[in-house]
């Protein structure tokens, strides 16, 4: 993976990957990811095919991903435009840093309607170190 790699995901023209983000100190052998991913500030950046995605992500996270963003959707956060991070609803500071994020794009789709007719949408949700897990979407180059 390049960083090119992840600029086109978090541009919206790589619907088919997901994006994921995994703190160093969350998964117990970052140097393994490396190789596969983008060591980034606190953690490593993955942009996989979808199914490797969420293979590697229950991997790593030791969460099956689609329950995890079931569980994340009932709760409301802000993460940030670099998918790295975000602003825990319970809170700020160290213990509410994000440990894992799994994100990804959806095409424009003007039928939809609400933010899919304004352009492609990022969805990310994200376990925080306090245990909470939250979500987000937006859509891209609006954040």
């Amino acid at each position: 993976m390049t960083e090119s790699d992840r600029a086109a995901f978090l541009a919206g023209d790589r619907p088919e990957d997901v994006f994921i983000y995994l703190d160093e100190a969350a998964v117990s052998n970052p140097e393994a990811l490396e190789a596969h991913g983008e060591r980034v500030d606190g953690g490593i950046v993955l942009v996989l095919a979808g199914e490797k995605a969420r293979s590697v992500f229950q991997q790593a996270a030791g969460i099956d991903p689609m329950a995890f963003a079931k569980e994340a959707m009932g709760t409301e956060g802000t993460i940030d435009a670099d998918c790295t991070g975000g602003t825990c609803p319970a809170g700020d500071g160290d213990d509410h840093e994000a440990r894992f994020v799994f994100a990804f794009a959806e095409e424009q789709n003007e039928e939809v309607g609400d933010l899919y007719a304004e352009g492609d949408v990022i969805h990310g949700y994200v376990s925080c170190a306090c245990g909470r897990a939250y979500s987000d979407k937006w859509v891209v180059g609006q954040r």
